[in-house]
């Protein structure tokens, strides 16, 4: 019998985290979150290895409008952003036909943009469903968002922002903070109007790749470039697509705020010397620092979060360091965990037993990554040179080498050699892969286990929770770590005075939390708050041995046996109900609930599991609000530092509640603020540090490697 914490579908407890995809769940659309993307420009930078993109079910499709009208629009003064650049009367107008260009210079760009930066943004029910693109001939789209209420299609009055475009289209170097090339948004020539960048077919709630170009519609655009010509040329075309874009609504009885074209022909170098801190890329295509990049923020709060530590004596984990950095020269053996390495112990070997009189030298040795040795197929062979493999890594950390003539025991197993005392320099060595834990975790749980003498349960968890590194392992590693771990804690030098019924004991001892594990900890967020799936929030067991005495449910329920409720506590648990992932349900109006039930649990001196079904959305939305209230972090900041540390699997808050997050800064900025006599003469107060279309286009491109 099942009890209290309940969903309302059976779910067997302690499901293994990667098959969450077979849940059951009343779904009618075949096709979640897939939408044919447009092509766009390759990123520079390389995808972090291993990650992968969950699906996200949206629940079912709503039988109702949204209960909560949009709020009254008012006047168009009142509901539009301010702007600098409206009415733009004090700029110089070039007239041609009907059409009307207007000039700007470099020091009117920088304070536009940082006027704006400062505006708040409309209400999300102003803007949505419509950000989310509603494609008159995508009827499974339109069918979830807009099934009676064709007015949810018209393009929001509310918006007005600014869009910075690069005239030759080369974002590599000279590159503006937020500018886009003109590809991305428009069909240049005499016919020149903007794109339909809404998705034809398939249904999302994740269309990021569409939010620049939608950004473009809705702002007046600046259009910037050294080849006065080429800039000129193209801010005629983006006037005459704009004047298309407001005659096509005219016709529609659905007027548009007017938005104009703006051309700047000072020379880049004025940006560089006058307004540095709105240049993202030099001339010379240098990053400056001064924008945020989302890229190498993810990769530096990955760093951050796998730096390098000492796990066992002279052995360390970590992520793989530039060769040419000091921390690398560091290092006198650098195993290197990859799908390229292989299972052979003898280079160590060769390293130990080589002439100690010698001159240091740095040796580069490969092991296989986690996930590549599968059970049932992998051999005996396999597991001896593992085992192998660990015996000889002690001995390097060590400076020893085996005492000779060791015996076999009764099975033909070769015990663990007692050491001879130690006679060659003992070697620093790090274990380590791309991003600090996927590909190492199956040799690190294994030396460490072998090193200690902890049973590979003991070992792993405190490996996350004592020397707090984190691991993603593969169900496979699991079950390779459990057949193996006999022989681990048998040859451990650190039982070494132990019996076989000692070691079998151990070994029988095996936690409840490992029974039905498939290699998957929650997520590490903030000391006292880790991020989930519900196979997570199933395991109680797991989540006590983790320091997790709270669970907040985001949407979905946990499912446990009889009495368990009893046992946690049911004030450590809270539930937001009737929020799905499906583009409509709001969740800030909650945000101040559950981050209070998060700050009890860290008064209280526990952790809580913050968990939804998958653990990309709706959870991770509350996660990114507490990091950026906590931290105070801008959203995007606090988006990279989640994404870091979901470990291999990519957040994904949908549009609506990225969209919310945004909203969330200006409110914590503004309640910061409060009260500071600086607010009121315009010295302090909400400044984004990103715009909407930014933020959707970097995310993306960051995600577009993953994309299958």
């Amino acid at each position: 019998m099942m009890s209290a914490i309940a969903l309302p579908r059976p779910i067997a407890p302690h499901r293994p985290t990667s098959d969450l995809s077979s849940l059951g769940s009343p779904i009618t659309l075949d096709s979640l979150n897939v939408s044919p993307r447009p092509p766009s420009p390759p990123s520079s930078h390389a995808a972090v290895p291993n990650k992968h993109i969950p699906v996200c079910p949206p629940g079912p499709v709503p039988q109702e409008e949204p209960t909560t009208p949009p709020p009254s629009p008012g006047s168009e003064d009142d509901r539009l952003p301010r702007s600098l650049l409206s009415p733009p009367d004090k700029f110089t107008r070039l007239d041609a036909g009907r059409l009307s260009l207007y000039t700007i210079s470099h020091d009117d760009v920088s304070a536009a943009l940082d006027h704006m930066s400062r505006q708040p943004m409309p209400d999300p029910q102003q803007v949505f469903p419509w950000f989310h693109g509603l494609h008159p001939h995508n009827q499974i789209q339109q069918a979830f968002f807009i099934p009676r209420k064709r007015v949810l299609r018209r393009t929001p009055p509310c918006l007005r922002g600014i869009t910075v475009v690069k005239a030759n289209s080369d974002l590599t170097k000279a590159r503006l903070k937020g500018a886009i090339a003109p590809h991305e948004f428009m069909e240049p020539g005499r016919a020149a109007q903007f794109l339909e960048v809404d998705p034809r077919d398939g249904f999302s709630v994740r269309n990021f790749q569409i939010q620049a170009a939608k950004a473009a519609m809705t702002s007046d655009i600046i259009v910037y470039g050294d080849d006065e010509a080429a800039v000129h040329k193209l801010g005629w075309d983006i006037a005459a697509a704009q004047q298309r874009w407001r005659e096509k609504h005219e016709m529609q009885r659905h007027p548009l705020p007017t938005y104009h074209t703006f051309v700047c022909t000072d020379s880049f170098s004025h940006f560089e010397r006058h307004h540095p801190q709105i240049v993202a890329v030099d001339a010379a295509g240098r990053p400056t620092g001064n924008v945020l990049d989302f890229p190498n923020q993810e990769r530096l709060e990955m760093y951050t979060m796998t730096e390098a530590s000492e796990v066992a004596h002279n052995v360390w984990l970590g992520p793989t360091p530039d060769q040419a950095t000091e921390e690398a020269q560091g290092y006198d053996i650098m195993i290197e965990c990859s799908d390229l390495g292989r299972l052979d112990h003898g280079a160590l070997v060769a390293i130990a037993e080589a002439d100690s009189s010698a001159a240091p030298t740095r040796h580069y040795v490969d092991f296989p990554s986690s996930g590549s040795i599968l059970a049932p197929t992998w051999s005996h062979g396999e597991a001896d040179i593992i085992l192998e493999t660990c015996k000889w890594i002690h001995h390097l950390a060590h400076g020893t080498l085996p005492s000779p003539g060791s015996a076999t025991d009764g099975d033909g197993d070769v015990a663990m050699a007692s050491p001879s005392e130690a006679t060659h320099r003992p070697r620093k060595i790090l274990i380590h892969c791309a991003d600090g834990y996927t590909e190492s975790t199956l040799l690190g749980i294994a030396y460490f286990s072998f090193a200690t003498g902890r049973p590979v349960p003991d070992a792993w968890m405190a490996l996350h929770t004592t020397m707090r590194r984190n691991f993603f392992a593969y169900p496979s590693d699991v079950a390779l770590l459990t057949a193996i771990a006999p022989r681990l804690l048998h040859e451990s030098p650190a039982l070494a005075g132990a019996s076989l019924a000692d070691v079998t004991a151990l070994v029988r001892d095996e936690p409840r939390w490992f029974t039905g594990f498939d290699g998957s900890f929650p997520s590490r967020i903030l000391d006292y708050m880790y991020l989930g799936n519900l196979g997570h929030a199933n395991n109680p067991d797991l989540l006590r041995a983790l320091g997790v005495g709270q669970i907040l449910s985001v949407g979905e329920m946990a499912m446990w046996r009889d009495g368990e409720l009893e046992e946690w506590g049911e004030e450590n648990t809270c539930v937001v109900q009737c929020v799905q992932d499906n583009g409509i349900d709001p969740l800030t109006d909650e945000f101040e609930r559950c981050l209070e039930f998060i700050d009890r649990g860290r008064r209280n001196g526990t952790a809580t599991l913050v968990h939804c079904r998958v653990g990309v959305s709706r959870s991770a939305t509350i996660c990114i609000a507490e990091v950026m209230r906590e931290l105070d972090m801008s959203f995007p900041r606090a988006y990279c530092f989640v994404r870091a540390r979901r470990l291999n699997v990519i957040i994904q808050p949908h549009l609506r509640f990225a969209y919310e997050l945004l909203k969330w800064e200006e409110l914590l900025q503004a309640q910061k603020s409060a009260g500071d006599d600086r607010c009121e003469a315009g010295l302090v107060g909400v400044k984004r540090e990103l715009e909407w279309g930014e933020i959707a286009r970097e995310v993306a491109l960051m995600n577009r490697p993953y994309a299958r």
